[in-house]
């Protein structure tokens, strides 16, 4: 009896000791943990999507890539998977399994000494606590903690949140963050698609992805798989027929279907930026936000194909820079070892191929592929190959391939089809290519929202992630003019009103020289109406004039405008010598065409959070009959016009008419061959090395920039007529195809006039060049007309020129 006393006195002790060290381990570890509460608001790290004005998707952002899924839209099959495999006494333990616990011990114990990893018994709520809260090391101490935080939780949360949290953050491989994601890369489906057999082998992942990859590792995997089938079969959650099935099917990894994806580089990259900007890198890579932009893909298209083809044509006028390698003398490698193992240039077109010429002749030069197949080149695809020159300038047009091409010279090739006079080519048969090195951008804009529809900046992104449209600052040269005359028009001059075109003298001030702007043609035309000074581009009318309203009213323009916002009021400026961008300048012409309200540019419609709620909107308006579920003939909606006037819009239409002229009879006149509605104005700078267009229809408006990115000339006769009109025409074609032709809309306060073109006069009859000029009310021209010479009297307020009066 005394022995059972103290062996029952003993075992007393034990416990007491035990449940001691049980608490002391509780207190000991139990301080400093992570606050488990804070899982009450998790919200794992999400994918940011942004979509195009279509809905294609656009671009992707994130850290993990993860679709976050409700435990109550999980199916009850793939939940069941993961519990048979990791912890089937879930619904039951309080956080930790005593049962499973011991039976780690024992094989621990057993394992002691050994190479042996040791064994875990972690629930689904400790494998919780470990991910979110703690780290992955592998200690007592650790499992200590993690039981401690797991008790904890089931104190906090139900088990289903519990289960919501572990199934949409474990990492399940193949870059697959939660079921869903898994679900979609391993057998492109919805989780509601999954087979038993696919659910128990997504289940069989969570411990050592790698270790069960479907095709490196495939008996492995499907052993694994089958184990979890097992455990489902045991469990209850499949009959024996399921199971047998299920062990039986193959495991067939389907690639994930590949998403309509709209390509816009640049576009993609500014909205990253501006969301960045507005957001923070953590709501942009972890914040799922949902993206709305303003891009036409159809449009984004037609800006980059517009560009590409546009540069590559004025790349090959101005002449052939070399091949990219020739093969040394007596080096006789094997034509397709050396080709594959030689990288394409960045950016080159897909379809163009690297080729070794082995051998010309009078009809042609031979080439070798990297394919081992052979072509060639004919004499008819070499003739742009002139040699290129300093100051792109080049040299005769060759006459023979060799003058051109010889054996060992390694080239761009593209298929061809046909020559210039649309006769056929034999098959195999290549034209020369060349990656051009001069680079420009194209933009395209909504003129009544400001919503950027299309930007292309640059010829490739990725040969240069610079960004043309926005990043660089160039001189616009004469497309900052209409605003120079935009000032004119609102200081009382009309497009008839005579300025004065002579020499023009400056004395800069001492040590400094005289400034003596010119026209493009070097010649002089004396007085000349308004309007053929901006159709004409002529400098010296535009200094005059700004002379006249003075440079101080341009400079406000300009910042009112949004083209600069610190210009010096100097008279240089008034000739595009200060630097923009060619949004900027898109936008300020777009300012015009709309009746001279305010716009600002935007790339981003909306933007929502993970929960759907909108975040951000680019127009604030308030419109509660928009919100309509459904369309029953109701009057269509009326928004309020906010914009706020930064021009009459008479003047604006003015203006619009004139850059309408430079289309039909100045600068721009290649455009007029289109027959639709469209106005615009050219620009270059000094040396011709900036080229630029910008233009509008009634409902659309285009800048064009071409330039070198380290600025040098594009040519001595190359201006903004013949380099970046032509893709403006190009891309107009294009977007504006198969539309009807809208006139530009004429605002109230406007009359209109016959004139002759040719003298600036009212028209007679008889006259032959006669066109309608807008004329704001009391400004028709009625007889006599002054001159504009650029001085100006305070005293009697008169601007006419009774001689040079000093100016030259």
């Amino acid at each position: 009896m005394r022995i059972l006393a103290t062996l029952l006195s003993l075992a007393i002790i034990c416990v007491l000791v035990g449940a001691g060290g049980v608490l002391y381990a509780f207190y000991h570890y139990g301080r400093g943990l992570p606050e488990y509460a804070q899982l009450a608001d998790y919200e794992p790290p999400t994918v940011t999507r942004v979509h195009a004005g279509d809905g294609r998707l656009l671009a992707e952002y994130a850290t993990e890539k993860r679709v976050y899924v409700p435990v109550t839209a999980i199916p009850l099959r793939v939940r069941n998977s993961f519990l048979s495999a990791e912890d089937k006494n879930f619904y039951s333990h309080p956080g930790v399994d005593f049962l499973s616990v011991v039976r780690a011990i024992v094989t621990n114990i057993a394992n002691y000494g050994t190479s042996r990893r040791p064994v875990g018994a972690s629930t689904i709520t400790q494998q919780v606590a470990k991910n979110f809260l703690l780290t992955n090391e592998v200690s007592y101490e650790r499992k200590i903690k993690e039981a401690i935080l797991a008790f904890r939780i089931e104190q906090a949360f139900t088990k289903d949140t519990i289960l919501e949290l572990y199934l949409n953050e474990i990492y399940l491989g193949s870059g697959s963050y939660g079921v869903a994601a898994a679900a979609l890369n391993y057998f492109n489906k919805s989780l509601d698609e999954l087979t038993i057999a696919e659910a128990a082998y997504l289940a069989a992942l969570p411990k050592a992805p790698n270790n069960y990859h479907p095709v490196r590792r495939y008996d492995a995997a499907v052993a694994r798989r089958n184990w979890v089938i097992g455990r489902m079969l045991e469990d209850g959650h499949v009959d024996a027929a399921e199971a047998e099935a299920a062990r039986a099917a193959p495991l067939l990894v389907r690639k994930r279907d590949a998403t309509q994806v709209v390509d816009a580089d640049y576009f993609a990259e500014e909205v990253r930026r501006e969301l960045a900007r507005l957001y923070g890198d953590d709501s942009l890579y972890k914040g799922g936000l949902s993206v709305r932009t303003t891009l036409d893909p159809r449009l984004q298209a037609i800006a980059d194909r517009a560009l590409r083809e546009g540069l590559m044509s004025y790349d090959r006028r101005h002449g052939w820079r070399g091949p990219l390698r020739t093969l040394e003398a007596g080096e006789n490698p094997d034509a397709q070892a050396l080709l594959a193992d030689m990288k394409r240039p960045v950016g080159v077109e897909d379809d163009w191929s690297l080729a070794l010429v082995t051998a010309t002749d009078a009809e042609g030069a031979a080439v070798s592929l990297a394919d081992g197949s052979a072509g060639t080149i004919p004499m008819a695809e070499l003739k742009w190959a002139r040699p290129w020159k300093e100051n792109q300038r080049f040299g005769v047009a060759p006459k023979k391939p060799s003058d051109v091409l010889k054996a060992g010279d390694v080239v761009l090739v593209e298929p061809v089809t046909e020559n210039a006079e649309d006769e056929a080519y034999e098959a195999e048969t290549f034209g020369l290519r060349q990656v051009p090195d001069v680079d420009g951008a194209i933009v395209a804009l909504d003129p009544h929202t400001g919503r950027v529809l299309a930007m292309a900046g640059g010829f490739s992104y990725a040969r240069s992630e610079f960004n043309r449209v926005v990043q660089a600052r160039r001189q616009p040269g004469s497309a900052f003019k209409p605003f120079v005359y935009l000032a004119g028009l609102d200081s009382g001059f009309t497009p008839a009103t005579l300025i004065l075109d002579a020499p023009f003298v400056l004395d800069q001030g001492a040590g400094l020289g005289k400034w003596k702007p010119a026209n493009y043609t070097r010649k002089f035309y004396g007085p000349t109406p308004m309007r053929v000074g901006i159709e004409k581009s002529r400098n010296l009318m535009t200094v005059r004039l700004a002379q006249t309203v003075g440079m101080d009213k341009i400079v406000e323009y300009a910042r009112r405008f949004g083209i600069m916002d610190n210009m010096e009021p100097m008279l240089s400026m008034s000739l595009g010598a200060g630097e923009t961008s060619l949004m900027r300048v898109t936008t300020a012409y777009a300012m015009l065409v709309n009746g001279g309200k305010r716009i600002s540019p935007t790339l981003i419609d909306r933007v929502q959070d993970r929960h759907g709620r909108t975040i951000f909107r680019h127009d604030l308006r308030d419109c509660p009959s928009c919100m309509t579920e459904g369309w029953a003939d109701q009057a269509v909606p009326r928004l309020p016009d906010e914009r706020e006037q930064v021009a009459d819009p008479a003047s604006a239409y003015q203006v619009v008419g004139m850059l309408q002229g430079a289309v039909q009879r100045g600068t721009g006149r290649r455009i007029a061959e289109l027959g639709i509605p469209l106005a615009g104005k050219t620009g270059t700078s000094n040396d011709n090395v900036d080229t630029w267009f910008v233009g509008f229809s009634p409902d659309l408006a285009v800048g064009v920039f071409v330039g070198f990115d380290e600025p040098r000339t594009l040519g001595a006769k190359d201006t903004g007529s013949n380099v970046a009109a032509p893709l403006f025409k190009a891309f107009m074609a294009e977007a504006l195809a198969d539309q009807p032709a809208i006139p530009f809309r004429i605002p109230p306060g406007i009359r209109l006039v016959r004139m002759n073109a040719e003298t600036g006069q009212l028209a007679r009859p008889g006259d032959r060049r006669v066109f309608l000029e807008a004329f704001q009310p009391g400004t028709e021209p009625s007889g006599r007309q002054v001159v504009l010479d650029g001085g100006y009297n305070p005293s009697t307020g008169s601007t006419a020129a009774s001689g040079t009066g000093g100016l030259y």
